[in-house]
C-alpha cells in the first residue's frame, strides 16, 4: 500500500467506503456534490479519494467495495493520521471484517461438508446449519466407528493462519475426545483448497488463563504456527499433498483413484 494521503483525501476515501456499501459511484458522487453535510470537502478531494481507494485495491474498477484484509491495512495507515479518521475507519473495517469472516466461515463449512461426503466414507452432518450450541460445526462418522466433531476455521490467507476460538468451543474440546479443529483454506470461487488439523495440545497451551473467579476470557484470537498443524484430518483418513496451502486429496483408505491412477484426487477433481 502506498503512502498515506492527506486527511482531506482520507476523509473522502472513508465516505466513499461508507456510501459504496449501498450505492454505486454515480449516486455516491451526486450525494457528495449536492448534500450540505458533505460540502466540507471539495469535488477534487472526493475524486482523489476514489482514485486512492482504487490504487489500494479497496474499490474495483466497477466501483464495488472489496471487503477483508485491505480494510484492516487501511485502518493501520489511518491510525497515523487524524484521530477522528482513524476511529471512523476502525468502526467501518470492524463491521466489514465481521461480515467478511462470516461469509468465509460459511463457505469453509459448506465446502468441507461437501469434500468429506465426496472424498471419505464418513456419514456427515452439518450440525452448525441447525444450531451453534454443539461447540463444533460438523459431525462425521466412518463405518468402522471412528468419529470426528469438527470445528471449522476458514481463511483465505494461504501464508498465515489466524483463528478465533470461543470459550464454548474450548470447553467443548476439553470434554469431548472427538473434537477436532480443522483449518480450511478457501480459494477463489469459494472452493476449498486445503485442510489442516490444529493441535489440541497447542490450543490448550495457548489460550489465556483465568486469574480469578471475578473474570474469565470468552473469546481469543490465536496465530497458529506451522508446527501446530498437521495436514488433513487423520481421524477420517482425509489427507493432503503436503503442508498448509497445498491441494486436498482423498484418503488412501477410501480407495478412490485419481485421473492419473493415484489413490489420491485433488479438490478440483471432486467438483
Amino acid at each position: 500500500m502506498s503512502s498515506l494521503p492527506g486527511n482531506g483525501t482520507l476523509r473522502a476515501a472513508l465516505r466513499w467506503l461508507v456510501q459504496l456499501r449501498t450505492a454505486d459511484v454515480a449516486r455516491a458522487r451526486a450525494l457528495f456534490i449536492h448534500l450540505p453535510r458533505f460540502a466540507d470537502l471539495t469535488p477534487f478531494q472526493y475524486a482523489e479519494g476514489l482514485m486512492w481507494l482504487r490504487r489500494q485495491g479497496l474499490v474495483t474498477e466497477f466501483g464495488r467495495l472489496v471487503p477483508g484484509e485491505h480494510l484492516e491495512a487501511m485502518q493501520g495507515l489511518a491510525s497515523e493520521a487524524d484521530p477522528q479518521v482513524a476511529e471512523a475507519v476502525s468502526a467501518l473495517s470492524g463491521k466489514v471484517s465481521v461480515s467478511h469472516r462470516q461469509q468465509i466461515g460459511a463457505a469453509g463449512e459448506e465446502g468441507l461438508v461437501a469434500l468429506l461426503r465426496g472424498a471419505t466414507r464418513a456419514q456427515v452432518c452439518h450440525v452448525a446449519a441447525v444450531t451453534d450450541s454443539y461447540g463444533y460445526d460438523i459431525q462425521a462418522r466412518l463405518p468402522e466407528g471412528e468419529t470426528a466433531h469438527i470445528e471449522v476455521k476458514a481463511t483465505t490467507n494461504p501464508h498465515s493462519l489466524i483463528v478465533h476460538l470461543t470459550r464454548h468451543e474450548f470447553e467443548t474440546m476439553r470434554r469431548d475426545p472427538y473434537w477436532v479443529m480443522a483449518a480450511v483454506l478457501v480459494g477463489p470461487g469459494a472452493v476449498v483448497s486445503a485442510v489442516a488439523t490444529v493441535s489440541r495440545r497447542w490450543l490448550a497451551s495457548s489460550v489465556p488463563q483465568d486469574r480469578d473467579s471475578s473474570g474469565r476470557w470468552e473469546s481469543v484470537r490465536l496465530c497458529v504456527p506451522r508446527e501446530a498443524l498437521s495436514v488433513g484430518i487423520a481421524q477420517l483418513g482425509l489427507r493432503a499433498d503436503g503442508a498448509w496451502g497445498l491441494k486436498l486429496v482423498t484418503p488412501e483408505v477410501a480407495g478412490v483413484a485419481g485421473s492419473n491412477g493415484s489413490p489420491f484426487v485433488s479438490s478440483s477433481q471432486l467438483g
